[in-house]
């Protein structure tokens, strides 16, 4: 993965410092179309503005191919037609699912931060902070365990993990005071 290690808002490789922003946009539902596309290319401009920035998309949702694969295979083979029936409708629940929960996507922006000017860590946070909320965006820099959270979604999926420990065992230790 290229990760030397986690920092306060992000991670270090040997590339130098990525530090992560967890943006959402602001009431879209009540914008006309033209303040949403306003908003878009505000953010749009931003980005090819300043190519420190990069944008990730990442679902944070629960994705159910695997098991929907499963029920129509087992729905192939399964004899009994009321069985049959069964697996159909548990595979349509999945597709359901899916569907409510569609627009369940983490909108990220990568920084990297610039060690050559004379502004440091902080002032460079603060400043990318307020760059993005003025396009109209909540935002907020992100902690630890969001870092953990975003590389377990984009590396494995895992949307259902809450906690992630900062080293194998960790939990034991602390539930026994070791």
């Amino acid at each position: 993965m290229g990760i030397d290690r986690l920092t306060e808002h992000g991670v270090k490789t040997p590339h130098g410092e990525l530090v992560y922003f967890l943006i959402r946009p602001d009431n879209l539902s009540v914008l006309p179309k033209e303040g949403i596309q306003g908003r878009v290319q505000s953010l749009t401009d931003l980005i090819s503005s300043n190519p420190s920035i990069q944008m990730l998309a990442l679902d944070s949702r629960e994705s159910f191919q695997q098991n929907k694969l499963y029920y129509q295979e087992r729905r192939e083979q399964e004899p009994v037609s009321k069985i049959q029936e069964l697996l159909m409708n548990d595979a349509r629940h999945l597709d359901e699912i899916q569907t409510t929960t569609a627009s369940a996507r983490e909108f990220v922006l990568a920084f990297k931060i610039d060690r050559q000017t004379d502004e440091g860590y902080e002032a460079q946070v603060t400043r990318m902070e307020k760059d993005i909320r003025e396009c109209g965006f909540h935002v907020r820099a992100v902690k630890e365990q969001d870092v953990r959270r975003l590389l377990a979604v984009y590396y494995q999926q895992d949307v259902t993990t809450d906690y992630f420990d900062g080293y194998d065992g960790e939990s034991v230790v602390k539930k026994h005071g070791i």
